[in-house]
């Protein structure tokens, strides 16, 4: 049966059709969990600078609405993120058409230099799409997440253990490598979506929309192309890293239960307080 997916507070869980009780949270959410030092200052910052560069509008609005102007500086930020989130759904809608060589018809000026960087990516790389946004399934770790692509990529191995591209086998040993594939279209690409990658890899099942159901394959590692209306760059993560990192995904895992359900029962009825202290039938009461 079809995998379904509902977002409730910001957090993501997947269901299956048959059984919509059991629900996993996705691979998003449990990464979230990993601590992010640089997000206050960048909050601050992208409040500061709404602040600096329209004083004078939010001071007219403050004089009418103070508490409207304090949550629109406030909401600086997650204005901006919630654009770029409109910009990346649209950006793999069409990647997705163009890698499956479907056409993609008339597209939105904003998405022109995608398009034409992503149809760079792919003359340059040449890979070859085995599957496209399917769900990945883990019943082993209670968790799913869906993938942007699993390509096969043509690679010379180096004695290191990295990988150099070679679609034309000019150095007469290239190999097929099966790779996870994701696409970013943020401004910076972080280490952490190595942990993503590895949690899609490590999953049980591949689940179609259809609802078919294969066995997920052991990859060579995975890629994370960054692609924005300047250019594109392709990091590799080579298999030892993918182990390394799922290993941090599992704990993270753990997090995850604790941050939702664990830590509501963490701390027990009060023993004592100021002014005496607590009988056994006010703490069962």
């Amino acid at each position: 049966m079809a995998v379904n997916s509902e977002t409730k507070g910001g957090n993501r869980h997947y269901f299956r059709e048959e059984n919509p009780e059991q629900r996993y949270p996705g691979v998003t959410s449990i990464v979230d969990m990993l601590p992010k030092a640089f997000l206050p200052r960048w909050y601050a910052n992208e409040a500061a600078d709404l602040a600096l560069d329209s004083i004078d509008y939010l001071q007219r609005m403050a004089d009418r609405d103070r508490a409207g102007a304090k949550r629109y500086i406030a909401g600086a930020a997650s204005r901006y993120a919630n654009s770029r989130a409109d910009i990346g759904s649209q950006a793999h809608t069409l990647f997705e058409q163009m890698i499956r060589g479907l056409p993609s018809g008339r597209v939105h000026p904003d998405m022109v230099p995608y398009q034409r960087c992503f149809a760079d990516f792919l003359d340059v790389v040449r890979p070859l799409l085995v599957r496209a946004e399917d769900v990945a399934w883990s019943d082993t770790y209670g968790y799913a997440g869906s993938f942007d692509a699993w390509l096969r990529l043509m690679v010379t191995p180096q004695d290191d253990g990295t990988w150099v591209l070679d679609p034309d086998n000019t150095s007469g040993e290239a190999v097929a490598i099966d790779v996870i594939a994701d696409w970013k279209t943020s401004k910076s690409v972080w280490p952490s979506v190595a942990i993503q990658m590895a949690a899609y890899a490590s999953a049980d099942l591949i689940i179609a929309p259809d609802g078919a159901e294969a066995r997920m394959p052991d990859f060579d590692g995975a890629v994370v192309l960054h692609i924005t209306p300047d250019g594109w760059t392709l990091y590799p993560v080579y298999a030892e890293e993918l182990t390394h990192a799922f290993n941090v995904f599992l704990h993270l895992r753990q997090v995850y239960d604790w941050d939702r359900v664990g830590q509501r029962s963490a701390l027990g009825k009060p023993l004592a307080r100021s002014g005496g202290f607590v009988s056994g039938t006010e703490r069962r009461g």
